[in-house]
């Protein structure tokens, strides 16, 4: 379960996230770079990243379709594992993309569909959330970013094989924050989420590496 644990590298700057990398150390397989570090250090801090985890790069690519193409080709010569894009980027957008990383065998390429901060009904939410999927998948994707809330409809609809990455993640109390469609790690793998991203739960607790041995605890009593 370590293996389908992300931990979202949300703070300021190089120190602090190679600080939080050495606390959380094998506790977690992955650590997602977003854009507020990503614009602080750049490349070479992925690359220092490297060295011990898996990487996704969640920059959310959306531009016209050659601009986002050679994003993805840029992230794939970087040597991350994952990057995603926007899925209202529109089907050309993500067939660029999908050709591209296509030159990254060892990278996934997955689509950001509809975001768990999204104040919108969890019907309107489940309801875009799989038009998007539907059309990651058309557009050679291998998955989304969704709620737990909406996993299993798009398992259904794209496949079991078509995967499933996971933010919102709170449990034991935690404030929601600016979540709105959140849900437990035990939750999240019952539901087929194939990988969770943690951010705050992990990144604010008194032990991150506690927090993350916690996570991995229930995501492992789920048997998924």
């Amino acid at each position: 379960m370590r293996d389908r644990l992300m931990v979202a590298l949300d703070v300021p700057d190089r120190t602090q996230a190679l600080a939080m990398r050495d606390v959380i150390g094998d506790g977690v397989g992955w650590m997602k770079v977003g854009m507020r570090l990503f614009v602080a250090e750049g490349p070479q801090l992925v690359r220092e990243l490297l060295r011990f985890h898996r990487i996704f790069l969640d920059l959310k690519f959306h531009d016209i379709p050659n601009t986002v193409a050679q994003a993805v080709e840029s992230a794939g010569s970087l040597g991350v594992q994952m990057v995603n894009v926007h899925t209202s980027g529109g089907l050309a957008m993500m067939e660029a993309a999908a050709r591209a990383a296509a030159g990254f065998p060892g990278m996934f390429l997955i689509g950001v569909t509809v975001l768990t901060s999204d104040a919108r009904s969890a019907e309107d939410a489940l309801r875009l959330a799989r038009e998007r999927a539907l059309l990651a998948k058309k557009a050679g994707l291998h998955g989304v970013v969704c709620s737990a809330h909406e996993v299993r409809t798009i398992k259904k609809d794209c496949g079991e094989d078509f995967l499933t990455v996971t933010p919102g993640i709170r449990w034991g109390g935690q404030d929601k924050q600016d979540q709105q469609r959140v849900a437990d790690p035990s939750m999240a793998i019952r539901e087929g989420a194939d990988y969770l991203v943690v951010g705050r739960p992990i990144l604010q607790a008194a032990s991150p590496r506690q927090a993350a041995d916690e996570a991995v605890a229930m995501m492992a009593s789920s048997h998924g």
